[in-house]
């Protein structure tokens, strides 16, 4: 048979609840055992100096705490001024973009009021295009008559100059002839 270990005693005991009940009433019972639990437990009792020392560490912690309350009420301070003053930039950004925008629609009614003069100035262009298109036919047309009347011009004029040229000569030939007769 094997031997029993102290790991398998606890395991046992672990898994019993009714035996640890009954050992824990038989460790209590037994004055000895009593009296070492009790000293046990006594050394993990804080003494009068822990006692006294953690007051100090309490009253140390407590200074802080009150320096740490300071700081935070500062930066509560610090932020509610910037939170006033992030308020105030939002008011100011706001109402400069509403100007921004009114301007914005100004500028949009002038660029709408040129594109219809543009508009209405294409419209005049185009028409005096028209217009200058049928003055050049029309100067054509005028230049073609006046090459025209021009040599109709020279035509008569050197029909004149004939028939005067003949007239000439026939008053001359007839007094020569009349002279001589």
């Amino acid at each position: 048979m094997s031997a029993l270990r102290a790991e398998d005693i606890i395991r046992l005991f672990e898994e019993d609840a009714k035996a640890r009940k009954r050992l824990a009433e038989l460790l209590v019972m037994d004055e000895d055992v009593r009296l070492a639990i009790i000293n046990a437990v006594v050394r993990d009792v804080a003494t009068k100096s822990d006692i006294e020392r953690v007051m100090r560490e309490v009253n140390r912690l407590s200074v802080e705490v009150s320096a740490l309350r300071e700081r935070v009420a500062r930066v509560e301070g610090a932020l509610t001024q910037l939170v006033e003053r992030v308020n105030s930039l939002e008011r100011s950004i706001e109402a400069r973009i509403m100007d921004v925008d009114k301007r914005i629609d100004a500028l949009d009614k002038r660029i709408d009021a040129l594109d219809k003069r543009i508009d209405a100035l294409d419209k005049r262009i185009n028409s005096l295009d028209r217009r200058i298109d049928a003055l050049d036919k029309r100067m054509d047309e005028f230049g073609k008559r006046l090459d025209y009347m021009t040599r109709l011009t020279l035509i008569l004029t050197g029909s004149v100059i004939a028939m005067l040229t003949v007239s000439i000569i026939t008053t001359v030939i007839l007094r020569l002839t009349a002279g001589l007769g």
